[in-house]
């Protein structure tokens, strides 16, 4: 079958339908539902104490909010799935994806999809209110994404950050905390950040063949996209290191959180490094989980931050 866009339908691709359902699910990039656990850490010893049983409810909580998160996000790759399968088949790497490699049935992908957005909005409704109302936001958000905003220049890569808000916004909700505006101001810059790094590897990795891709991609240019990298990630630097320092959240007058500026800087220098000698930026979540150097910053930033955090009186 001959698409509009001179496609051809694929063959079927041999796999296991649990297999690429799981696949199309995209569960490597759960990482970035990490997020939601910021509200939970971020109240060391303001809400509650190490090995506290409060502490073990705020997790538990915090947990249930990382799972029903992760599966919305995986109901939004199926449909996503779906609605570009024809785009997808142009792409060099995601015509490999499972509905678009013919792997995963249109029909399974799509009824999973309203499985899952409708049990996960239940299940968060049951286990709070003010959760299960961001989860809809998240939601309605990335329909309008999906079917309109995807195609608007610059608003597609803001929708992308401010999903992250809102995992982040929902990490507090679950648990009913406080998170400074500073840490959502550095959410969204970093965000932006990743953002436009994807859309640079998209360009980049497509070449002639972007505009047929995504028609959106005819607005940027790499010139464009590296000067807007260059002042996000300036900008995440300064929001962070301002956080670190102002905001009482984090307060005690020790300015001890000061010390993991380091690893945000050169967290994100790696991140350029890698985006422009290797042009890795494509997939965030991959390049963190497969660059050691990446994987190690992040572990002594966790480790520093819930240190100096556990000192907090």
């Amino acid at each position: 079958m001959t698409t509009t866009r001179d496609t051809v339908e694929p063959m079927p691709v041999r796999e296991a339908l649990p297999f690429a359902l799981l696949r199309a699910m995209r569960p490597k990039q759960w990482i970035k539902n990490l997020i939601v656990f910021a509200g939970f850490v971020f109240t060391l010893n303001e809400r509650w104490r190490p090995f506290s049983p409060a502490m073990w409810s705020y997790l538990a909580k915090s947990a249930a909010a990382f799972g029903l998160f992760s599966l919305i996000s995986s109901s939004v790759y199926l449909l996503n799935d779906v609605v570009d399968v024809d785009n997808d088949r142009l792409h060099p790497t995601k015509r490999n994806r499972p509905v678009a490699s013919g792997a995963l049935p249109a029909g399974v992908a799509m009824a999973v999809a309203v499985l899952l957005m409708s049990t996960c909005l239940l299940l968060g409704y049951l286990l709070s209110h003010p959760f299960a109302a961001v989860a809809a936001g998240y939601l309605a958000m990335q329909f309008a994404y999906t079917f309109f905003l995807k195609h608007v220049v610059l608003l597609d890569v803001f929708v992308i950050a401010i999903g992250f808000v809102m995992r982040a916004a929902s990490g507090a909700v679950v648990i009913g905390v406080d998170i400074s505006p500073w840490l959502y101001t550095v959410t969204l810059l970093g965000a932006l950040f990743l953002g436009l790094c994807k859309r640079r590897n998209e360009l980049m990795l497509m070449e002639t063949e972007a505009r047929q891709h995504r028609k959106i991609l005819a607005m940027y240019t790499p010139s464009l996209l590296d000067s807007l990298t260059s002042i996000m990630a300036s900008s995440t630097i300064m929001a962070y290191s301002l956080y670190t320092f102002t905001s009482p959240k984090l307060g005690g007058g020790n300015h001890l959180m000061m010390l993991t500026i380091p690893f945000v800087i050169f967290g994100l220098f790696r991140y350029l490094l890698l985006a422009h000698s290797q042009n890795a930026e494509g997939s965030p979540e991959e390049v963190f989980l497969r660059d050691r150097p990446l994987i190690i910053t992040l572990a002594l930033w966790i480790a520093t931050t819930g240190f100096i955090l556990g000192l907090r009186k």
